[in-house]
Order: C-alpha cells, then sequence, then structure tokens
C-alpha cells in the first residue's frame, strides 16, 4: 500500500516541462523542506534516490535541503535513534506546518510514518539495501509473479544468457515466487489461482529436477497461461504425475515458505531483483552488477525502438 506513495511522487515527474518550468527565481520564494536522507555505506543502491527526493519535492511545492547521514549517525541522534534502519534509504522530512498539512491524509491512512520531528518515509524506494539478513555470497535471487509478462521477462533473459555461455560461472541464480498466504483464505497472487498453483509446479520442478528447471522454463514461457503445462513438462523429460503427487502436501508447503520468505523483504513487485541477500534492486541496477549485464532493459526486450521503454513490472 505505501508503494502507492512513490507511483504517486514519482509521476509527478513525468510531467511534460515540470521541471523545466521551474526556475531560480521561482525557487528562491519557495518555502524549504528539510530532508535528511539515511544511507547505506556499503551498497551504492542504499544511497539516496533523486527521483524520489524530487518527486517529494515537487508533491509538498517545496524546495529540499537535504542533509545525508549514515545509520550510525542517525541512532546516535535522541529524536532519530529509536526508527527502523533494517532497509536504506529513509527518508525524513522535518516537520512544519505545510509539511504536517500536505502530509497529513497518507500518516493518517498509515501509509508512511510520523515521529513528534518528522515524517518518515521507509521502504519506499525500488532499490534499497537490506542491513540485517545475513550476506549471501554470489546469488541472485529473482522474485517474480509466475504470469507476469516481466517476470518471465526476466527469466528468459536468464535462460539466453545461459545459452550463450554468458551467465557468469562463479554467481548462482534462484527463482522466488510473489505469493500471498493466510491460514484462513489460502493463496492468492495478482494473477490468480493459475498463477499460485504455477508457482507450486515450478518449485517442485525446481527441487525434485533441478537439472530440467530451466529447460522446463524456455517451453513454459513460450505460453505461460496455458493450461497445457503437462505438455512443457513431458517436452523436457518431467513425469507429471510425480510432481501433481506431491502438490496438496510438500508443494502447497514449498509456497508458504516462498509467503512467508518474501514477505520478510516485504517485496511485492515481479521482478524484483536481490543481490546476495542485501541488496534490493529493479532490471537496471540488477544489470550493473558485475555479470549480469545481459539483465540490461533494452537487451532484456529484445533491442530495437521498443527496447528504449523501461522493463516495468507487475
Amino acid at each position: 500500500m505505501k508503494k502507492l506513495v512513490v507511483m504517486m511522487l514519482i509521476g509527478l515527474l513525468a510531467i511534460p516541462g515540470l521541471m523545466a518550468q521551474t526556475t531560480k527565481k521561482n525557487n528562491s520564494k519557495k518555502e524549504k523542506v528539510e530532508m535528511i536522507i539515511i544511507e547505506s555505506g556499503e551498497y551504492d543502491a542504499g544511497k539516496e534516490d533523486p527521483r524520489l527526493t524530487n518527486g517529494l519535492a515537487n508533491y509538498l511545492g517545496m524546495e529540499p535541503v537535504v542533509t545525508k547521514i549514515s545509520p550510525m549517525q542517525a541512532m546516535q541522534n535522541p529524536t532519530m535513534s529509536n526508527l527502523d534502519y533494517s532497509f536504506l534509504p529513509v527518508y525524513l522530512l522535518k516537520k512544519t506546518k505545510a509539511v504536517n498539512t500536505k502530509m497529513a491524509p497518507d500518516v493518517k491512512r498509515g501509509i508512511i510514518q510520523e515521529t513528534p520531528d518528522y515524517i518518515v518515509l521507509t521502504h519506499q524506494t525500488q532499490m534499497g539495501v537490506y542491513t540485517n539478513p545475513e550476506a549471501k555470497p554470489d546469488l541472485m535471487e529473482v522474485f517474480v509473479m509466475s504470469q507476469c509478462p516481466y517476470g518471465v521477462m526476466a527469466e528468459n533473459a536468464i535462460i539466453e544468457a545461459k545459452k550463450r555461455g554468458d551467465f557468469p560461472m562463479d554467481k548462482m541464480v534462484k527463482v522466488r515466487y510473489i505469493v500471498s498466504y493466510d491460514p484462513q483464505n489460502g493463496f492468492s497472487s495478482l494473477h490468480g489461482a493459475g498463477e499460485w498453483e504455477e508457482d507450486v509446479r515450478q518449485l517442485l520442478i525446481a527441487k525434485y529436477y533441478p537439472t530440467k528447471f530451466w529447460q522446463y522454463l524456455s517451453v513454459r514461457n513460450k505460453n505461460y497461461h496455458s493450461s497445457r503445462w503437462d505438455k512443457a513438462m513431458k517436452e523436457v523429460g518431467i513425469n507429471p504425475n510425480k510432481i501433481m503427487k506431491k502438490f496438496d502436501t510438500e508443494g502447497l508447503e514449498l509456497l508458504k515458505a516462498e509467503a512467508e520468505y518474501g514477505k520478510q523483504y516485504g517485496i511485492s513487485a515481479s521482478p524484483t531483483f536481490l543481490w546476495e541477500g542485501k541488496v534490493q534492486t529493479d532490471f537496471g541496477g540488477a544489470a550493473q552488477i558485475d555479470g549480469f549485464s545481459f539483465l540490461n532493459p533494452s537487451r532484456a526486450l529484445g533491442g530495437g525502438a521498443a527496447a528504449q521503454a523501461p522493463a516495468g513490472s507487475c
């Protein structure tokens, strides 16, 4: 829900000419908003997001005055010491009457938080760094919804890199699944029951036919909405009966574990890339990690004019 704030703020930047119309003369008349950004000192992904900074400034109609500090500095400040720094960057807006008035509806809805001194925006950037989890060296986890076209695009980019021999030999990749679960209502996924059911089948294939997992995806992703998943399995030498015998028992338990894992990280957009259990990023950010340049959005989209568009997400 709180991600809606980011979409709204960044969306303001897409209005043609909005930034160009802001002159120095106008800025001099604007009220200022003090922004404190708590950044990661370890990864670039955990530093200031200029899109969010500018989006907030435009949303507030104020000129930003930015101060960047480390989590250690923040925790030594009594007004900031009790905040959650498990995901960086964290944005703090110094409270004024104008800031309070503008942000009050979002605070009331629980989309963002507040303290006596600040409006607090946590986990509001698609790129960022988790500070608490133990690092998982050389592992790229790709969070997807199995029927999301952008998630499929990410998987296909990996499949093609493996075929070309471009996938780094010293790196590992694991597909994770974005799904919700509660004991009363069971599973839910953005694209319906067919999606989480496919998640279960893929989890079982990854466990019992690990050498055929990517082969299966290469076939299945050609028509991932088709109900003939059994045909795709047979084509790559997987026994559908073996998979389905475990669907309602082990398969559902595996999916529950995926739901809990994704919840721990707060990941909801498909695809989201998690590098070494620490760095959350998108297509463009993942492509900047050594060995993963094949995830560049233009390359993942196949090149050409259409490839200039952002990769997007579900």
